[in-house]
């Protein structure tokens, strides 16, 4: 009983942290998304073309398939303490680290997103006299776009996450309150924890609004109920 009211006061505690502090954690969480958003456009502008050619082209299976085990395997600390020795400690290194992590899942869902396009509506397309850049523009990339966006919002969210590990290494954001409990105390640290979380589910939240915006209307997923001849209801 003693222990679960220590408990009880300790989440009281963080949430009153927050609740003291929203001028500091918005600043720490703003530098946590300009590090996740930098690796994250790293990983973008590497792995997003090169899944979507090699998709498209029906090749480098095992370049897709290798760079999604890389990028699960190794850990965040292991990259970023080999990018110290090279790069030093600061933004540099971190956001290199944490765009290696996040080039996996893009280059991964990328290519299998345009990979796994029905080569039914491919071959009319092309019947229709298209290019092959007509057919990649008009045809595969608009079918391709929830597999894509689902690769991007789990890197986005595996980054911002997992950069809070950067503190140790200079990397400034939440973290800075996680790894420094002499300072902040466990309130802090689980106080900045809270943050951390609801600023990975604001990112899912915001690329799932993004991907509805960008998805053609015959691919979006149906939410409303609809009825079919012989009356049952098919959501």
């Amino acid at each position: 009983m003693i222990g679960d009211a220590a408990n009880a006061h300790t989440f009281v505690d963080a949430f009153r942290f927050i609740g003291d502090h929203p001028g500091f954690l918005a600043t720490k969480a703003l530098e946590q998304l300009e590090l996740a958003g930098a690796a994250l456009g790293i990983a973008l502008l590497v792995a997003l073309p090169l899944g979507i050619a090699l998709g498209h082209l029906h090749r480098g299976s095992g370049i897709a398939i290798g760079a999604s085990i890389v990028g699960r395997a190794l850990p965040s600390l292991v990259l970023i303490g080999v990018f110290l020795t090279v790069l030093g400690i600061g933004f540099v290194n971190n956001m290199v680290a944490l765009s290696v992590l996040a080039t996996g899942p893009i280059l991964t869902n990328s290519y299998d997103a345009v990979d796994g396009v029905d080569r039914d509506v491919v071959e009319a397309a092309r019947g229709m006299g298209m290019s092959r850049a007509q057919l990649l523009r008009r045809v595969e990339l608009p079918l391709a776009v929830p597999l894509v966006f689902t690769g991007i919002r789990v890197a986005a969210v595996t980054v911002v996450a997992t950069a809070p590990i950067a503190a140790i290494a200079g990397g400034g954001g939440l973290g800075d309150v996680i790894v420094n409990q002499a300072s902040y105390r466990l309130e802090g640290v689980l106080g900045a924890s809270f943050c951390v979380m609801a600023l990975s589910a604001a990112v899912w939240v915001a690329l799932v609004a993004i991907q509805r915006i960008l998805s053609p209307r015959g691919v979006r997923p149906v939410r409303v109920a609809e009825t079919t001849e012989s009356g049952r209801e098919m959501l």
